[in-house]
């Protein structure tokens, strides 16, 4: 079974923040640019030294934003946040792979028709802990009010690069704020050892974990993934 668009007239931007993403980006565009239910995708191109900018320029109707050095998905995200027009945001990774259409209905559905407040994606190759516990609280796809970040944006510029999932999370908690997890199955993140090679991808995934200690500390990452547990609703499984 999959998701049909559902009647609705709440428009939603799209953010996307990438860094040297050029041969993964346009795979996610192709789907996010002519979803009917995105108003809007903004990309903020966060410094890259690849062809990422000229990617993203064939796809016309993408808003590109360009920082002129890495500042990090933290800072470009609050960027990209800034820029947006609509109340509900959908946040997405520029390296997905599998990603259609119905995925991003089922991301957005929940929220839009008022079921759960937000709406936080399971993937195929989610860490294995995280399937088992049924959320990924670092998940990078999201949708979300803007106006629970809008306030924040400031301090959101200065969390450390990988910061701002544990930050939204924070939030989310803060305001008891039901979710949704949205199982895609088929959607697979690629890694950094993928991207980048095993050495530098090994380096590259413990520099995130770094960052989100920065930002809280081990037992409060366990707590905060107790907390959001709490928070989820019941789902009826999807298939897409």
């Amino acid at each position: 079974m999959t998701s049909s668009v559902p009647e609705i007239t709440d428009r939603i931007s799209c953010v996307i923040c990438a860094f040297n993403e050029a041969p993964r980006i346009a795979d996610v565009l192709a789907v996010a640019s002519t979803h009917p239910l995105l108003y809007e995708v903004i990309v903020v191109d966060d410094g890259s030294t690849d062809n990422t900018v000229e990617v993203v320029r064939r796809f016309p109707s993408v808003t590109l934003i360009s920082n002129a050095v890495n500042k990090g998905k933290s800072s470009a995200m609050a960027t990209g946040i800034a820029m947006a027009q609509c109340e509900l945001l959908m946040l997405l990774d520029a390296d997905l792979k599998g990603l259609t259409h119905e995925h991003v209905t089922a991301l957005a559905t929940p929220v839009l028709l008022g079921e759960a407040r937000v709406s936080i994606s399971l993937r195929q190759n989610s860490l294995l802990i995280f399937r088992a516990i049924g959320l990924d609280f670092v998940s990078g796809e999201r949708v979300i009010s803007k106006e629970l970040l809008s306030n924040l944006l400031g301090e959101i510029h200065l969390l450390p690069r990988f910061g701002i999932e544990v930050f939204m999370n924070r939030q989310i908690i803060a305001r008891r704020l039901s979710i949704a997890v949205t199982n895609w199955p088929q959607v697979t993140q690629s890694r950094k050892t993928e991207k980048m090679g095993y050495l530098k991808g090994i380096m590259a995934e413990l520099r995130m974990l770094a960052d989100l200690l920065q930002v809280t500390y081990p037992l409060v990452l366990i707590s905060q993934t107790y907390h959001l547990r709490s928070l989820r609703i019941a789902m009826s499984p999807v298939d897409v």
